[in-house]
Formats: structure tokens, sequence, C-alpha cells
């Protein structure tokens, strides 16, 4: 049945896409460009690159593709791969382009540039609507800025006033668009918070300029630094009488955010969503924000996008409402939600409209899933229903070796990630019972910078190691330091769970002394020539191939395979590698300090009686800081 319903439905242009076509041999041009056919198998990339198949399925994994040794991929995603590796990629040849069908869908307004990993540049890409996400303090306006800016009024109905879960709006000016997500302001949802920095390209800090700067608005700026994305302050409640809008400059100076007015690049909007004052001002600001990142995406390929909201509704069973950040996503489709997968039964707005379809940076309700799936959950459109049952037994796949093999940010893994390339900068979270303590740490913690290995402290402050240390170091690869403090139960717990290395000090040069031999533990060794021998030429023999040195040596020793340099009247003639060594009429591969031996050079080298063969090898050593 499955089958007729399938030949009786006429193929949409975009699955014809997903069909397979005729493979091309992977190879690379002798200018060393890489030439990809349209698709292929992750194996066969990682054959072709000569890499660990290791090391094309973690970055599709993190991509949010739960890739096997023979999943398929198209041409940009390897292309993107191997630009990452190090490959210079050939651009695709014309005929490649031309198999697309000529009846193309019409894009939705709004497209987008892919956040889990870059579009490609041949990719049909528009400018999509940016992804702004609300973060600060608990009661400082933001649900209420939100309110303002979309004319509703959703923090009325909030428990206490505070939001309890993420949401999404999507709000106009003009004729353009904006996706707004609000996060809880609450330390308990600090979860959610972080997941909302991850799928956002804005970050907007509330900041009461009646209160300032607190722990929160410094938990929310760490979040969108350890995000990477740009930050726009908006200091609410500018309508009431005590607001000091030069004491909030200040206090986010002292956090590390410099703000124009401060000669800095963070731009500060002085709203108030009560009296609506300033709110034009600051979506220009975001779409200002915007033009500068240039965000584009491919509305023709299947989604990918981000879970933010998941319950079990009584009518419609599992829910989830997911922003779609690149692709279009339609009823219908077959999707993969984390380790779980399903069909897309319904779509709908967040204001409830229902949709055939949903394209980039858009929200959207989806039903149809077997089970509820996590919030920060990547889900993405697969071929057909077997592809997403395959990619959901992946991904549970990986769940339990991340769970049995960690995954997170240690010592040794950092070791181990800077040793072959793949980073150069520790990140560290600090915690001490005390504010004064933590200057002293960071001027010890910024002598041991270098320009190979670069210490980022995402967030210092006083206190207990909580969960939301544990939270951030998880979600930024980081590492925790405590200074004289402790870890509460819950972030003992959270801490084993989620493999977060958490280092504790009684004394500060202990601390320092630690990081010290850490750092100079992952620097590359200093390598310098060193001369490991002398031998003079007494007599020369003819040789198949090889000119053959009688040779005395005079000083230290000469190896079969090492570095010759001949050295005649006192100048570097040639230099060659020792192909052979004999001792009468014994193949060796050591001659000491006054043996004779023959030494056999190239053919292309000239030596003469009384020409020194110095021999010249390699040292390490280790490096400190």
């Amino acid at each position: 049945m499955t089958k007729q319903r399938k030949s009786a439905r006429p193929v949409r242009p975009e699955r014809a896409n997903l069909e397979p076509r005729p493979q091309k041999p992977l190879q690379i041009q002798e200018t060393g460009v890489l030439v990809l056919p349209p698709s292929m198998t992750v194996g066969e990339l990682a054959q072709t690159l000569r890499v660990n198949p290791a090391d094309i399925i973690n970055p599709l994994i993190r991509s949010g593709v739960f890739a096997t040794m023979n999943q398929g991929i198209d041409r940009e995603t390897a292309s993107l791969i191997a630009t990452e590796l190090g490959f210079n990629v050939a651009e695709p040849e014309p005929e490649e382009v031309e198999e697309v069908p000529a009846e193309v869908p019409e894009a939705p307004p709004a497209a987008t540039k892919q956040v889990l990993f870059e579009e490609s540049a041949t990719a049909a890409l528009h400018t999509r609507a940016p992804i702004v996400t609300v973060m600060g303090h608990v009661d400082h306006g933001k649900t209420s800025l939100l309110d303002a800016l979309r004319k509703t009024s959703v923090a009325a109905g909030e428990r206490g006033g505070i939001t309890q879960h993420l949401g999404a709006s999507l709000v106009k000016r003009g004729d353009r668009r904006i996706l707004f997500l609000d996060t809880p302001g609450h330390e308990a949802f600090t979860a959610m918070r972080a997941r909302g920095a991850r799928v956002t390209d804005i970050a907007i800090i509330v900041v009461a300029a009646d209160d300032g700067v607190m722990p929160q608005t410094k938990e929310a700026i760490s979040h969108a630094r350890a995000a990477d994305v740009p930050i726009i302050v908006a200091m609410n409640k500018m309508d009431r009488p005590e607001a000091n809008a030069e004491r909030v400059k200040s206090e986010l100076a002292e956090a590390g955010v410099l703000v124009e007015a401060y000669g800095g690049d963070v731009p500060m909007v002085a709203v108030s969503a009560r009296s609506g004052a300033g709110l034009d001002d600051l979506l220009d600001m975001i779409l200002l924000v915007a033009d500068l990142g240039d965000y584009k995406a491919d509305p023709s390929r299947p989604a990918i996008g981000t879970v933010i909201e998941a319950q079990r509704d009584k009518g419609r069973g599992p829910i989830a409402t997911v922003i779609v950040q690149t692709g279009t996503l339609r009823v219908g489709d077959a999707v993969v939600a984390g380790g779980i997968s399903g069909k897309v039964r319904s779509l709908e707005t967040t204001d409830g409209a229902r949709v055939k379809s949903s394209g980039p940076s858009t929200a959207v309700v989806i039903s149809g899933l077997p089970e509820v799936p996590s919030s920060g959950d990547i889900f993405r459109v697969a071929a057909d229903e077997r592809e997403a049952r395959n990619l959901a037994e992946a991904a549970k796949s990986e769940a339990a070796a991340a769970r049995d093999g960690g995954g997170r940010a240690t010592m040794e893994e950092l070791y181990r990630r800077i040793q072959s390339g793949a980073g150069k900068e520790v990140r560290v979270i600090l915690k001490s019972d005390v504010a004064g303590s933590l200057g002293a740490i960071e001027h010890q913690l910024e002598k041991l910078q270098s320009d190979e290995v670069r210490i980022n402290v995402l967030m210092s402050a006083a206190g207990e190691i909580t969960e939301n240390d544990i939270l951030l170091a998880s979600a930024s690869d980081a590492i925790v330091l405590g200074f004289t403090t402790t870890l509460t139960p819950g972030a003992r717990r959270m801490a084993d769970t989620e493999h977060v290395d958490v280092r504790l000090y009684d004394i500060i040069y202990e601390l320092a002394d630690d990081m010290k031999a850490a750092i100079e533990g992952m620097l590359d060794p200093e390598r310098s020539e060193v001369v490991e021998g002398r031998a003079e030429v007494k007599q020369l023999f003819p040789g198949k191939d090889v000119v053959i040195a009688g040779c005395v040596v005079r000083e230290g020793r000469v190896t079969r395979g090492s570095n010759v340099r001949v050295i005649r009247g006192g100048s570097v003639i040639a230099t060659d590698v020792v192909e052979s060594l004999r001792r009468f009429r014994d193949d060796v591969r050591e001659v000491k300090e006054g043996q004779e031996c023959g030494i056999g050079l190239g053919p292309s080298i000239t030596v003469q009686e009384g020409d020194i063969l110095e021999i010249v090898g390699e040292q390490s050593t280790r490096r400190t800081l």
C-alpha cells in the first residue's frame, strides 16, 4: 500500500534533487585541488582524504547529520568538511548545476544561511530573517519588552511574572522580519537559556536601568560570548525616575561589555516596554547588525533546525516547537530529532495557524513524532522514513558513546586536540570563595598566554560551583577551576554526568603551576639541528647507482638513513641521505667513532677524497613558558 501511494503522488522538484546520481570517481588534480562528485559515502570521502572516518563523522554529527560509514552525503557537505581539514576543493563543473530541474518551488519570504554548518557558495542562497535571543536577569523586563514588540501580553500569564519556557515570535519591521526567542530569566532554567544562545544570530541582553547589571545578567553575557554571537544591550525601564544610564554603562564595562558610548563595539538602545519608547530604534539596530552579519540560507534544501520546546498534548500527542534554520519543512516530510524519527503530520505557526510548509528563520509546531524530543535536539529532514530511522539509531548510539566515553573538555582531551592542531584555546570558568581572589588568579593566568595556546576565561565569579557553571562548561567545552570553594551536590552530579573537568585548589600558586604545566605540555616541542658525527673520506669505490665512500669516523657516529652534509674546504657543497652503510661485507645500522665503513650516497653527489661527511640529526626540546 505504501509503495502504491508513493508512486501515485507526483515527485516534488526538491525531492528529485535527492535521487542518486551516477557516481564519478573521487580524484585530486595535479595542482592539489580536490574534485568531488555530486554525492559520495562517508567511507569514500575518508579514503580519498586519507583520514580516519571519525574525522568525517564527528563534524557531521555536530551539524546534526548522524552519519555512518556507508551514509551518502552531498557535494556541499563534503566540500565543507574537506575545507575544514585543510584541503582545496575545486568548484563544481557547470554541467552539475544544469542538472537541477528547471521548475523550482517558490521560496519562502525569508531564507537562511546554515547555522549548523556553512552553506555552499553554489547553493541557492537567499537573505533570511535574523534569529534573536532575548536574555538577562529575572524581572528586568525581557518578556514585557517582547510583549511590546509583538503587541501581546505574555508576562501577565506567566507564573510569578517569570518566563517558564522558551517561546518564539515573529515581529515585522516594514517589509522585513525578525524571529525572537524569549528565554527564561530564572536560574533554574539556565539550560534552556544556553540552548537559546546556540541557535541565535544576535543576543539582546536586557538590563533594567533602575537595577543595573545583576548576576544573571553576567551569566547571560557569558552564554552569548560562548556562543560567539553579536550582542545588543537593551536598557529597559528608562521611564522610571530612578533610572541611571551611566551606572548601567559603567557596570557593563566592569562585566567586560564596552558599549559604543564608552568607545566599545556593543550597541546600546534605551527602551521602555511600558511606554514603547525606543522600540523602533531597537528593531532598526537589530536589522543593522543583521545586515552586517549577512545571514543567508538555501530554502530549496531539506530542512535542518533545532527543537526549542517539546511536550505531550492530550489531543495531538507529542508536539515540538522547532526553529527552521535552513531549508524548508513540509507536511509529510520524514524527520529525525535526536534519537527520535517520525513523519510530519501537521505544521502550525506559534500563534496556531495551520501551514503546509515552513521556510528558514521560522518557528513552527510539528506533530507526528512518536515520542517527545528533548529541547536542544537537532532535527533534520531525511530522504525517507527508513533513512530517518537509521539516523535516529545512529544518534542513540552516539549519545550512548558520549555517556560512556565523555567527550567534554578535560586536560587530556585539550592536549590531544591541540597536538592534532584542532584547538589552540583553553576555555576556563573560574570560581572563588571571595571576589578579591579572582583578579589575582586571572593575572596569573594571563602570564601563561602564548602565541599557540590561549586561555579564555569565559566567566569568573565568587561563590560555590553551581549547576549553572557546569552547564556553561558543558556547552562551551570548558574546564572549571575552583579556588578555596566547593561544588554543590547538584553540580557534582552534573559534572559526572556531563564529563566536565572540575579542579579545586587551596593555594593560588598550585593552580597557576598546574595550568602552566598543562599549557607547556600542549606546546609543540622546539626542534633543533644537532651534529651527530663526522667522517673523513679516504677512498672512493664504484657502486651500482650509488657512490661508495670509504670513510673513517672521526667524531660521534654515522647512522643509516640520517641526513649528511658534504663539506669541502670548510664549505657545504651538497646534502644527501646515507642510503647504505657497511662495515667490511656486512650491512650495519650504525658505525661508531674510530671505525672504518663504507657510506653509500646518491649518484648525483660528487665526493672527493679528503671531504668531510657531517651527519646531521634533529632533537626535540620541551618548551616552557
